[in-house]
């Protein structure tokens, strides 16, 4: 069962993607085309701030959600929430790292079938 939403969080957002030029992860971001669909996977429980990391379909790592976002989505998503995600915009190396890849966060509400698990 998916757990509501936490109160005055929206259900569907975007928002920058940080930490893509970390571990080789440029190379994944270059392999983005806007349109991809995302994967959103927070950091294990036992974390004292999890993260929500974006992946490649593939499964490769891009970056991970701002801490704003990370602090609510992480939690939830842990709680048995599901969440999908695609690239709204993808830019070069001539853009700040952190304003590279702009992503649609969409999260599932009790009773919505639009987001698969």
């Amino acid at each position: 069962m998916i757990p509501p939403l936490p109160e005055a969080q929206p259900a569907t957002f975007r928002t920058t993607v940080h930490g893509t030029v970390f571990g080789g992860r440029a190379a994944q971001l270059d392999a983005l085309a806007e349109g991809d669909t995302l994967l959103l996977i927070p950091d294990p429980p036992m974390e004292d701030e999890p993260m929500v990391w974006v992946h490649r379909a593939s499964g490769d790592p891009v970056g991970h959600l701002p801490p704003e976002i990370n602090q609510w989505l992480a939690v939830w998503l842990l709680r048995g929430g599901k969440a999908t995600a695609r690239a709204l915009r993808v830019h070069g190396h001539d853009v700040p790292s952190w304003k590279r890849l702009v992503i649609e966060v969409h999260c599932a509400v009790p009773g919505d079938e639009s987001t698969a698990g």
